[in-house]
């Protein structure tokens, strides 16, 4: 999961970072409402954490400005005004969530969460796939019963494969979502992923197919 932080606090943009990092989700962080702007234009984004307290463009014309560049991905919203129409607002321009600051870690991860599942179609963090299980909170996989030792790349390969099941993802879009921006980005390594989780997954070429020229689908074929 690739996830959009814009939070204008250092020390709060840092700390929901490093949540979301440490549940294995790549991160891009934005300062302002401009800069959080660019990167919602220009990357692929799963889910955006949005202050509305925003500077050069306040959260609420962030939301407004995304949804209407046709970007659909959840937004939860940050909020430290305790007014409710401030709420109601950031909800009308776009977002699909909030939380009231101060909040809790466990209660941001759990709407993240939450979000994430509900935008893939499932309200379910497990799912199955013939022999094939995804447990992707728990970022375990199962095949025929027994567990699979992925690392975490292998992992993020198989989730957001599997959580676009049908469509065709190119080598660049799979690249984009698991390397940051400031990672030297490699298409190569992509095959070399793809190639483990198919050996580890026995017959893998049943769930990953090669789209030759196009990219990887992945479907389930008995």
């Amino acid at each position: 999961m690739h996830i959009l932080i814009v939070e204008d606090e250092n020390l709060l943009q840092q700390q929901i970072a490093e949540q979301m990092l440490a549940l294995g989700y790549s991160v891009e962080k934005a300062s302002d409402g401009r800069e959080g702007l660019y990167f919602g234009e220009e990357y692929r984004f799963d889910l955006a954490i949005i202050d509305l307290g925003l500077p050069e463009i306040d959260g609420i014309e962030l939301i407004r400005r995304l949804r209407e560049n046709d970007r659909n991905f959840p937004v939860l919203i940050l909020t430290a005004r305790g007014d409710w129409q401030d709420k109601v607002e950031g909800l009308e321009a776009g977002a699909d969530d909030y939380l009231t600051k101060p909040f809790h870690q466990e209660e941001l991860r759990a709407r993240v969460q939450a979000l994430l599942r509900r935008s893939a179609g499932q309200a379910s963090n497990h799912w199955q796939f013939g022999p094939l299980q995804i447990f992707f909170e728990e970022k375990q996989v199962r095949l025929n019963e027994a567990p699979v030792e992925l690392t975490s790349y292998e992992f993020n390969t198989l989730e957001y494969l599997a959580r676009h099941q049908g469509k065709v993802i190119s080598k660049s879009e799979l690249t984009e979502y698991l390397y940051a921006q400031d990672f030297e980005r490699d298409s190569n390594t992509i095959e070399v992923f793809v190639g483990r989780l198919r050996k580890k997954l026995e017959n893998g070429d049943k769930f990953i197919h090669t789209v030759r020229g196009q990219g990887y689908r992945f479907e389930h074929r008995p």
